[in-house]
């Protein structure tokens, strides 16, 4: 029998708060945490908007000095991590576990790309010799855990998974299946991206990917919707502390949550575009059915990618009818990034952290903008109106440029 494995710990800075709690209150009413861009000027962009973190400093977690070494990607997993292993009872430095049994795994898609695109500048501008010593270090996507490893202690293996918008999920999967084969007893495992500077949203824009609501930004994000015309951008990190049953009950904690399944796939099709009818999504969610043992009937909530592309949400809706079959029509779904953006890499961390709130909490967010229902995306996406009730299982989906498709599951910490 394969080991069972818990969520002790749960950290998250997005565009809707600084921390797990007022991220899931303002979800759950439904805010939207997309704004105009502050971080740059975007005179000239197609899009002007995104969803920013607001608020936050660093210098919470680091010291100045050491904040200014840091990428904001790399200090967004740091706040996210601090956060995670708070709730989670843990120390990595004093003793109470045998923290070369606890490894650190942080997805990011692009990496340090704010601190990369503004070296360039500085190449060109002022020469070679002013570069940041720096630059490397903080630019690097391995940073994210990287420097959570190095700032809390973690001396097991430590790597970032980069599998674009999947990247959090797949470092939150590959936690899973290293604590299962006995590698590990704890991973702090997740997602973090600080994507918002000129390079990223005028690259976007050129492979028309972003919405260009520019008019009503916090209705730009409109998954399932009929008039969605494109994704919103955003930043963020979400971390989870996942342990083993043996840790948990060492340890004397309770879960929040088990983590019981995960599924990967390739579409094998596309640079951009899912496969046709969602195939490649719809293999790894039943991958992840198959590990935890569950049927399609037995999932509460999906955690949807939900873009708010117009293949995206049609094909996603596709592949959850394929695996789901009439099950998909009694399914409460929704997508966050309505009101968080796409956090790209960040994504499947923050949404396997509200997913596991879900379970825990009762209670699952609602799809915000959702004012003329697709006529091919017919299920129940829960639009404006939260649901509160048992869930008993939650299904967190992830999918990424380059045919990535992963799908996490969180049952109650006792089934």
């Amino acid at each position: 029998m394969a080991k069972k494995v818990y969520v002790t710990g749960l950290g998250m800075v997005s565009p809707v708060g600084l921390d797990v709690r007022s991220s899931w209150d303002a979800l759950l009413k439904g805010v939207s945490g997309i704004d105009y861009i502050t971080a740059f000027d975007t005179e000239g962009f197609l899009t002007t908007f995104a969803g920013e973190v607001r608020g936050f400093d660093p210098t919470e977690y680091v010291d100045r000095k050491q904040a200014r070494r840091l990428d904001r990607f790399a200090q967004l997993a740091i706040a996210a991590t601090h956060q995670a292993l708070a709730q989670a009872g843990l120390n990595l430095e004093d003793g109470s576990v045998d923290a070369t049994r606890v490894g650190a795994m942080v997805g990011s898609g692009v990496g340090g790309l704010i601190t990369l695109s503004q070296q360039f500048q500085v190449l060109e501008e002022k020469g070679p010799t002013r570069v940041n010593p720096f630059f490397i270090p903080m630019m690097l996507a391995d940073m994210g855990s990287g420097q959570v490893s190095i700032n809390f202690g973690a001396k097991g293996p430590n790597f970032c998974i980069t599998t674009a918008c999947s990247s959090g999920a797949d470092a939150i999967g590959t936690a899973y299946e290293m604590i299962q084969h006995g590698d590990i007893d704890i991973a702090v495992a997740g997602g973090t991206e600080a994507p918002l500077c000129p390079i990223a949203v005028a690259g976007f824009n050129a492979c028309l990917a972003l919405s260009t609501r520019n008019d009503d930004p916090k209705a730009a994000s409109r998954p399932f919707d009929a008039n969605r015309d494109g994704f919103v951008m955003g930043e963020g990190a979400g971390i989870l502390v996942i342990e083993s049953e043996e840790s948990v009950i060492r340890r004397g904690v309770t879960p929040l949550a088990r983590l019981a399944g995960y599924g990967s796939s390739s579409d094998a099709f596309h640079v951009t575009q899912p496969s046709p009818g969602g195939e490649g999504g719809a293999r790894a969610m039943k991958r992840a059915l198959e590990i935890a043992e569950l049927e399609p009937k037995d999932i509460s909530y999906i955690n949807a990618h939900g873009t708010s592309t117009p293949l995206n949400d049609k094909l996603e809706t596709l592949a959850v009818k394929a695996v789901f079959g009439d099950e998909a029509y009694k399914l409460r779904i929704s997508s966050t990034k309505s009101m968080t953006g796409h956090l790209l890499g960040a994504a499947g961390g923050v949404e396997a952290a509200i997913s596991v709130m879900a379970v825990n909490q009762g209670a699952t967010p609602p799809t915000i903008n959702l004012e003329t229902p697709d006529p091919e995306c017919d299920l129940d996406y829960t639009p404006y109106t939260p649901y509160r009730g048992v869930v008993k299982a939650a299904m967190s989906n992830s999918l990424g440029f380059g045919g990535h498709n992963s799908s996490l599951i969180f049952v109650q910490p006792d089934a």
